[in-house]
């Protein structure tokens, strides 16, 4: 399948007949996996499957591999292990995803596991999604529930800063959703991609 530029912030799908090969963006294989990280209440799920439709990709929730997995919800895998127990298990099954053309939204924690990053970024290409902490304080009012890794006495904000400088560590392309709604972070985040996997035009 193929994909065009339609207009500002629209694509559109071809089949890959040679009458609009001059207009198309990516087309077939080029595309491999689209992998989101950032912080919990940037929208990674929520972007992640709308951007899945535009692309006819499938759409991996790694939270709910790891719930599947171990049978538990994330806040309690949390209690009973651990914040290094989680982190652990969360490396693992992370490290062990195996896909084809599909968007992986991972959970916020998982850029402290080198193997799990080190597996994303060899599958598929690693999108920031990236919000200023003013607009996540306002979103997120309670981070444990929504089963938010966190040292003893750790704040939201201290989060934020100890975790910043690892999504930028591991992002290839960055996105600031600050004034964007989802379609226009989905247009971002595929101009983004389209100028990164650009190839030259005499390859």
């Amino acid at each position: 399948m193929c994909y065009y530029k339609a207009g500002a912030g629209k694509w559109g799908v071809w089949g890959e007949s040679s009458a609009y090969r001059g207009s198309l963006s990516y087309c077939g294989g080029i595309m491999n996996n689209i992998v989101l990280i950032g912080m919990p209440g940037v929208g990674k799920s929520t972007a992640g499957v709308v951007l899945a439709k535009v692309l006819g990709y499938k759409f991996i929730d790694a939270d709910l591999i790891i719930q599947q997995e171990e049978g538990r919800l994330l806040k309690d895998i949390i209690k009973e292990e651990g914040r290094a127990g989680f982190l652990k298990i969360e490396n693992r099954v992370n490290a062990a995803i195996e896909a084809e053309r599909a968007v992986i939204a991972t959970g916020g924690s998982v850029v402290y596991g080198a193997e799990a990053m080190a597996h994303l970024k060899a599958i598929g290409t690693v999108v920031y999604l990236k919000l200023s902490y003013e607009i996540l304080e306002k979103r997120l009012h309670n981070i444990r529930g929504r089963g938010v890794v966190l040292k003893e006495g750790q704040t939201l904000r201290d989060l934020y800063l100890e975790r910043v400088p690892l999504y930028e560590k591991y992002a290839d392309i960055t996105v600031d959703e600050g004034n964007r709604d989802v379609e226009e972070t989905i247009a971002r985040i595929l101009e983004e991609y389209e100028a990164r996997h650009k190839k030259p035009e005499n390859a």
